[in-house]
């Protein structure tokens, strides 16, 4: 539990997203998919919270309204693809990710997890904090 996630996992996880994420851009994404990538950028928002990151809020909020326009397209013209302008910030997030489970403890990637559940199971609109709060610094 000390130690970060077997390269296996990680690997497996990060074709996940990376796989989603493609998808969603070419207009082949749906329900699933785009829930990968909000679980992707919430895990990384809490593992960044925890001390592993340095990705601008702004990166996060992009990528979060962007999943909701994506929603709203669907819900309008059940059209599934993601905005070719919030592609970047989800690329940092996947690189991020991907980083973050490399050297994250393995305990904290799962409270990450937990935190993330516990977000769905609530009332809040967003776990993400507003832009004025500011990243942390990445421990190594």
């Amino acid at each position: 539990m000390l130690l970060p996630m077997d390269q296996a996992s990680v690997r497996e996880r990060s074709l996940s997203y990376h796989l989603a994420l493609s998808a969603c851009c070419d207009g082949h994404g749906n329900g699933h998919l785009f829930n990968e990538l909000m679980r992707v950028a919430y895990v990384a928002w809490f593992l960044q919270q925890a001390g592993y990151g340095n990705e601008t809020v702004q990166s996060y909020k992009t990528a979060e309204y962007a999943v909701e326009a994506a929603l709203q397209l669907a819900h309008e013209s059940n059209e599934w693809l993601l905005a070719e302008d919030a592609i970047p910030a989800f690329g940092k997030l996947l690189a991020l990710h991907d980083a973050q489970l490399a050297v994250a403890p393995l305990h904290k990637v799962i409270e990450a997890e937990h935190q993330l559940q516990r977000f769905v199971a609530g009332m809040a609109s967003s776990p993400i904090a507003e832009e004025n709060q500011g990243p942390r610094a990445e421990r190594h």
